[in-house]
Protein backbone atom coordinates (compact mmCIF):
# COMPACT_ATOMS: atom_id res chain seq x y z
CA UNK A 1 0.00 0.00 0.00
CA UNK A 2 1.41 3.76 -0.80
CA UNK A 3 2.50 5.69 1.88
CA UNK A 4 1.41 9.80 1.88
CA UNK A 5 3.59 12.18 4.41
CA UNK A 6 1.61 15.07 4.14
CA UNK A 7 2.22 18.79 6.22
CA UNK A 8 5.41 18.11 7.84
CA UNK A 9 8.50 19.36 8.72
CA UNK A 10 11.91 17.36 8.38
CA UNK A 11 15.91 18.61 9.34
CA UNK A 12 16.95 15.45 10.95
CA UNK A 13 19.94 13.54 8.62
CA UNK A 14 18.56 11.03 6.30
CA UNK A 15 15.03 11.58 7.60
CA UNK A 16 13.04 9.97 5.03
CA UNK A 17 16.05 7.61 3.73
CA UNK A 18 15.15 5.03 1.98
CA UNK A 19 11.51 5.75 1.47
CA UNK A 20 9.75 3.68 -0.65
CA UNK A 21 6.21 3.69 -2.73
CA UNK A 22 5.18 6.94 -1.30
CA UNK A 23 3.85 10.25 -2.11
CA UNK A 24 5.27 13.47 -0.14
CA UNK A 25 3.04 16.42 -0.41
CA UNK A 26 3.51 19.78 1.23
CA UNK A 27 6.29 19.39 3.39
CA UNK A 28 9.46 21.52 4.48
CA UNK A 29 12.60 20.03 4.48
CA UNK A 30 14.29 22.62 6.53
CA UNK A 31 15.47 23.35 10.28
CA UNK A 32 18.23 23.88 13.31
CA UNK A 33 19.06 19.95 13.23
CA UNK A 34 20.48 21.19 9.54
CA UNK A 35 20.51 17.69 8.46
CA UNK A 36 22.02 16.26 5.03
CA UNK A 37 20.45 13.73 2.73
CA UNK A 38 16.85 13.90 3.40
CA UNK A 39 15.40 11.69 1.00
CA UNK A 40 18.84 9.51 -0.30
CA UNK A 41 18.73 6.67 -1.94
CA UNK A 42 14.43 6.68 -2.25
CA UNK A 43 12.99 4.84 -4.47
CA UNK A 44 9.02 5.55 -6.22
CA UNK A 45 8.39 8.95 -4.90
CA UNK A 46 6.42 11.72 -5.80
CA UNK A 47 7.37 14.86 -4.07
CA UNK A 48 4.47 17.67 -4.53
CA UNK A 49 4.24 21.44 -3.07
CA UNK A 50 7.25 20.64 -0.99
CA UNK A 51 10.32 23.32 0.07
CA UNK A 52 14.00 22.45 0.55
CA UNK A 53 16.64 23.95 2.27
CA UNK A 54 18.97 21.56 2.75
CA UNK A 55 21.71 20.41 1.78
CA UNK A 56 22.37 16.97 -1.11
CA UNK A 57 18.34 15.85 -0.32
CA UNK A 58 17.96 13.05 -3.33
CA UNK A 59 20.90 11.76 -3.63
CA UNK A 60 20.81 7.67 -6.01
CA UNK A 61 16.99 8.28 -5.96
CA UNK A 62 15.07 6.19 -8.47
CA UNK A 63 12.30 6.80 -10.62
CA UNK A 64 11.12 10.31 -8.93
CA UNK A 65 8.64 13.13 -9.51
CA UNK A 66 9.16 16.08 -8.43
CA UNK A 67 6.11 19.33 -9.02
CA UNK A 68 5.38 22.19 -7.74
CA UNK A 69 8.34 22.65 -5.28
CA UNK A 70 11.17 24.68 -4.57
CA UNK A 71 15.20 24.36 -3.29
CA UNK A 72 16.82 27.43 -2.53
CA UNK A 73 20.08 28.55 -2.60
CA UNK A 74 21.11 26.17 0.37
CA UNK A 75 19.80 23.22 -1.13
CA UNK A 76 23.58 22.62 -2.81
CA UNK A 77 23.94 19.56 -5.04
CA UNK A 78 20.41 18.76 -4.99
CA UNK A 79 19.93 15.57 -7.39
CA UNK A 80 23.19 13.35 -7.96
CA UNK A 81 23.62 10.23 -9.19
CA UNK A 82 19.68 9.67 -9.91
CA UNK A 83 17.79 8.30 -12.38
CA UNK A 84 14.26 8.10 -14.10
CA UNK A 85 12.79 11.46 -12.59
CA UNK A 86 10.04 14.32 -13.49
CA UNK A 87 10.44 17.86 -12.33
CA UNK A 88 7.70 20.26 -13.32
CA UNK A 89 6.59 23.62 -12.36
CA UNK A 90 9.79 23.74 -9.91
CA UNK A 91 12.34 26.14 -8.49
CA UNK A 92 16.01 24.94 -8.50
CA UNK A 93 18.57 27.21 -7.15
CA UNK A 94 21.14 25.48 -5.41
CA UNK A 95 24.69 25.05 -6.92
CA UNK A 96 25.57 21.94 -9.19
CA UNK A 97 21.94 21.07 -8.76
CA UNK A 98 22.00 18.05 -11.11
CA UNK A 99 25.54 16.20 -11.67
CA UNK A 100 25.48 12.40 -12.73
CA UNK A 101 22.11 11.70 -13.69
CA UNK A 102 20.26 9.38 -15.88
CA UNK A 103 16.74 10.28 -17.62
CA UNK A 104 16.13 13.17 -15.98
CA UNK A 105 13.24 15.75 -17.48
CA UNK A 106 12.34 19.49 -16.30
CA UNK A 107 9.69 21.04 -17.27
CA UNK A 108 7.90 24.71 -16.72
CA UNK A 109 11.02 25.22 -14.08
CA UNK A 110 13.54 28.02 -13.25
CA UNK A 111 16.50 27.04 -12.93
CA UNK A 112 19.62 28.95 -11.40
CA UNK A 113 22.26 26.63 -10.50
CA UNK A 114 25.93 27.59 -11.52
CA UNK A 115 27.29 24.10 -12.47
CA UNK A 116 23.93 22.55 -13.38
CA UNK A 117 23.78 18.82 -15.20
CA UNK A 118 27.65 18.07 -15.27
CA UNK A 119 28.22 14.55 -16.72
CA UNK A 120 24.80 12.93 -17.12
CA UNK A 121 22.75 11.69 -19.76
CA UNK A 122 19.29 11.55 -21.51
CA UNK A 123 18.85 15.09 -20.08
CA UNK A 124 15.09 16.97 -21.46
CA UNK A 125 14.61 20.35 -20.58
CA UNK A 126 11.33 21.90 -22.08
CA UNK A 127 9.31 25.43 -21.08
CA UNK A 128 12.45 26.44 -18.69
CA UNK A 129 14.36 29.40 -18.17
CA UNK A 130 18.22 29.08 -16.60
CA UNK A 131 20.56 30.62 -15.32
CA UNK A 132 24.38 28.49 -15.23
CA UNK A 133 28.02 29.07 -15.73
CA UNK A 134 28.83 25.43 -16.85
CA UNK A 135 25.85 24.38 -18.36
CA UNK A 136 24.85 20.71 -18.89
CA UNK A 137 29.16 20.12 -19.25
CA UNK A 138 30.22 17.13 -20.65
CA UNK A 139 26.96 15.41 -20.72
CA UNK A 140 24.99 12.90 -23.77
CA UNK A 141 22.37 12.75 -25.18
CA UNK A 142 20.39 16.00 -24.14
CA UNK A 143 17.68 17.76 -25.40
CA UNK A 144 16.00 21.24 -25.07
CA UNK A 145 13.08 22.75 -26.52
CA UNK A 146 11.58 26.92 -25.39
CA UNK A 147 14.84 26.92 -23.19
CA UNK A 148 16.04 30.23 -22.21
CA UNK A 149 19.57 30.35 -20.72
CA UNK A 150 21.59 33.19 -19.58
CA UNK A 151 25.13 32.61 -18.68
CA UNK A 152 28.92 31.49 -19.81
CA UNK A 153 30.41 28.47 -21.07
CA UNK A 154 27.60 26.38 -21.75
CA UNK A 155 27.48 23.06 -23.78
CA UNK A 156 31.41 22.27 -23.59
CA UNK A 157 32.37 18.84 -24.02
CA UNK A 158 28.83 17.44 -24.93
CA UNK A 159 27.77 14.78 -27.13
CA UNK A 160 24.36 14.47 -29.12
CA UNK A 161 22.36 17.30 -28.27
CA UNK A 162 19.49 18.49 -29.90
CA UNK A 163 17.92 21.97 -29.03
CA UNK A 164 14.71 23.90 -31.14
CA UNK A 165 12.96 27.32 -30.32
CA UNK A 166 15.60 28.55 -27.86
CA UNK A 167 17.35 31.70 -26.79
CA UNK A 168 21.17 31.95 -25.27
CA UNK A 169 22.92 35.07 -24.03
CA UNK A 170 26.53 32.40 -23.12
CA UNK A 171 30.13 32.47 -24.12
CA UNK A 172 31.82 29.60 -25.06
CA UNK A 173 29.44 27.77 -25.98
CA UNK A 174 29.62 23.98 -27.34
CA UNK A 175 33.40 24.15 -26.85
CA UNK A 176 34.86 20.57 -28.31
CA UNK A 177 31.13 19.49 -28.78
CA UNK A 178 30.03 16.89 -31.00
CA UNK A 179 26.87 15.98 -32.63
CA UNK A 180 25.02 19.14 -32.13
CA UNK A 181 21.91 20.30 -33.60
CA UNK A 182 20.50 23.75 -32.97
CA UNK A 183 17.10 24.63 -34.92
CA UNK A 184 15.19 28.16 -34.94
CA UNK A 185 17.13 29.49 -31.99
CA UNK A 186 19.21 33.00 -31.37
CA UNK A 187 22.50 32.43 -29.65
CA UNK A 188 24.05 34.66 -28.56
CA UNK A 189 27.80 35.24 -27.19
CA UNK A 190 31.69 35.51 -28.24
CA UNK A 191 33.68 32.72 -29.57
CA UNK A 192 30.76 30.67 -30.45
CA UNK A 193 31.59 26.81 -31.07
CA UNK A 194 35.19 26.33 -31.45
CA UNK A 195 37.12 22.95 -31.86
CA UNK A 196 33.27 21.41 -32.40
CA UNK A 197 32.38 18.18 -34.29
CA UNK A 198 29.26 18.30 -36.06
CA UNK A 199 27.52 21.10 -35.39
CA UNK A 200 24.83 22.09 -37.21
CA UNK A 201 22.86 25.55 -37.23
CA UNK A 202 19.57 25.08 -39.01
CA UNK A 203 17.48 28.61 -38.88
CA UNK A 204 19.50 30.81 -36.19
CA UNK A 205 20.66 33.78 -35.54
CA UNK A 206 24.26 34.05 -34.28
CA UNK A 207 25.57 37.53 -32.26
CA UNK A 208 29.04 37.99 -31.20
CA UNK A 209 32.64 38.18 -32.08
CA UNK A 210 34.85 35.33 -33.50
CA UNK A 211 32.25 32.61 -33.92
CA UNK A 212 32.84 28.96 -35.38
CA UNK A 213 36.76 28.42 -35.24
CA UNK A 214 38.45 25.53 -35.58
CA UNK A 215 35.62 23.83 -36.14
CA UNK A 216 35.34 20.18 -37.77
CA UNK A 217 32.05 19.05 -40.22
CA UNK A 218 30.44 22.74 -39.28
CA UNK A 219 27.09 23.44 -40.79
CA UNK A 220 24.96 26.43 -41.37
CA UNK A 221 21.61 26.39 -43.11
CA UNK A 222 19.57 29.73 -43.27
CA UNK A 223 20.99 31.97 -40.94
CA UNK A 224 21.90 35.25 -40.03
CA UNK A 225 24.93 36.99 -38.18
CA UNK A 226 25.55 39.61 -36.15
CA UNK A 227 28.90 41.42 -34.97
CA UNK A 228 30.15 38.59 -36.24
CA UNK A 229 33.81 39.49 -37.14
CA UNK A 230 36.90 36.90 -38.17
CA UNK A 231 34.24 33.84 -38.23
CA UNK A 232 35.00 30.66 -39.55
CA UNK A 233 39.19 30.41 -38.95
CA UNK A 234 40.09 27.71 -39.70
CA UNK A 235 36.96 25.30 -40.05
CA UNK A 236 35.53 22.93 -42.33
CA UNK A 237 32.30 24.32 -43.32
CA UNK A 238 29.37 24.54 -45.77
CA UNK A 239 27.12 27.05 -44.90
CA UNK A 240 24.29 29.52 -46.60
CA UNK A 241 24.30 32.91 -44.63
CA UNK A 242 21.41 35.29 -44.65
CA UNK A 243 22.33 38.90 -45.30
CA UNK A 244 25.72 40.40 -44.46
CA UNK A 245 28.77 39.35 -42.29
CA UNK A 246 31.56 41.63 -40.88
CA UNK A 247 34.57 39.21 -41.43
CA UNK A 248 35.28 35.80 -42.58
CA UNK A 249 38.86 34.83 -42.21
CA UNK A 250 41.18 31.95 -43.31
CA UNK A 251 38.19 29.00 -43.75
CA UNK A 252 40.08 25.34 -44.06
CA UNK A 253 37.63 23.87 -46.87
CA UNK A 254 34.13 24.01 -47.29
CA UNK A 255 31.98 26.80 -48.56
CA UNK A 256 29.82 29.76 -47.60
CA UNK A 257 27.42 31.24 -48.96
CA UNK A 258 26.53 35.20 -47.84
CA UNK A 259 24.68 38.10 -48.66
CA UNK A 260 27.70 40.22 -48.38
CA UNK A 261 30.74 40.27 -46.49
CA UNK A 262 32.51 43.52 -44.93
CA UNK A 263 35.98 41.74 -45.34
CA UNK A 264 37.62 38.98 -46.56
CA UNK A 265 41.18 38.18 -44.56
CA UNK A 266 43.49 35.72 -45.87
CA UNK A 267 46.40 36.11 -43.27
CA UNK A 268 48.91 34.48 -42.56
CA UNK A 269 47.30 30.78 -41.66
CA UNK A 270 49.51 28.55 -40.09
CA UNK A 271 47.66 25.22 -42.18
CA UNK A 272 46.25 24.96 -45.53
CA UNK A 273 43.47 26.71 -46.14
CA UNK A 274 41.24 26.06 -49.37
CA UNK A 275 37.69 26.97 -47.84
CA UNK A 276 35.56 29.48 -50.84
CA UNK A 277 33.13 32.54 -49.89
CA UNK A 278 30.01 32.37 -52.58
CA UNK A 279 28.84 36.32 -52.83
CA UNK A 280 25.11 35.79 -53.16
CA UNK A 281 23.76 37.46 -56.55
CA UNK A 282 27.40 39.03 -57.02
CA UNK A 283 28.19 39.06 -60.73
CA UNK A 284 31.63 39.94 -60.20
CA UNK A 285 34.31 38.43 -58.24
CA UNK A 286 36.01 40.35 -55.74
CA UNK A 287 39.70 41.28 -56.29
CA UNK A 288 40.90 39.75 -53.00
CA UNK A 289 42.64 36.61 -54.18
CA UNK A 290 41.49 33.82 -51.07
CA UNK A 291 39.46 31.21 -53.55
CA UNK A 292 35.65 33.78 -53.41
CA UNK A 293 33.38 31.98 -56.10
CA UNK A 294 30.64 34.38 -57.56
Amino acid sequence: MRETISAKQFDEERALYNLTGADVNDCVFAGPADGESVLKEARDVNVNNCSFSLRYPLWHVRKFTMHGTSMDELTRAAIWYAEDGEIADSTLGGIKAVRECRNISLKGCRVDSLEFGWKSQGIHLEDTEITSEYLLFDSRDVSLKNVKMKGKYSFQYMQNLEIADSEFDTKDAFWHSKNVTVRNSVIKGEYLGWFSEGLTLINCKIIGTQPLCYCKDLKLVNCTMEEADLSFEYSDVEADICGDVISIKNPKSGVIVVDSVGDLVWDDPVMECNGKVVIRNESKVPENDMGICS
